[in-house]
């Protein structure tokens, strides 16, 4: 398996599960950034009106990426991590997989989050990227054991 662990973290406890899993697995890592990064205001979710709450009413919403350096291209297996967000992963996944062709890629997704699971975001996120395999993860919330996450991938058989 040569794997790529790319995510995208709004307050940093992504970018811990997401360097945990590259640590267990021996993979790549890449962080999304977008181009403006989000202020604490930007993510109130109990403001309509945040740039957050706007985007995700939006399906149609794809917010900038900082860059599109991601070493896609030599990997075979994504694990694509997330905060949810509104029970899905937040829009600029879609604007990161519609920077690529991930055709022939296997993506598993992984998440973060407060109180539920990765609801829809499998399906709302295969749109953007035709050709690839999306299939659901796992949340990694909390502390991550390495044998844990180790069994985890081996258990996806890739």
């Amino acid at each position: 398996m040569n794997a790529l662990v790319a995510y995208f973290s709004a307050t940093g406890t992504t970018a811990k599960a997401a360097k945990a899993l590259a640590s267990a697995t021996g993979a790549d890592l890449y962080e999304i950034k977008p181009a403006v990064p989000y202020s604490s205001a930007d993510l109130n979710w109990m403001d309509k009106s945040s740039r957050s709450s706007v985007e995700m009413k939006d399906p149609h919403s794809r917010p900038a990426l900082a860059d599109t350096d991601a070493p896609v291209t030599g990997h075979d297996v994504i694990f694509l991590g997330f905060p949810v967000w509104w029970y899905v992963a937040p829009t600029i996944l879609n604007t990161f997989l519609e920077a690529y062709d991930f055709t022939g890629k296997t993506i598993i997704l992984f998440a973060t989050s407060g109180g539920s699971g990765l609801g829809k975001s499998a399906a709302s996120l295969q749109g953007s990227a035709p050709g690839a395999k999306i299939i659901d993860g796992r949340l990694l919330n909390g502390r991550l054991n390495e044998s844990d996450l180790k069994s985890w991938v081996k258990g996806l058989k890739l």
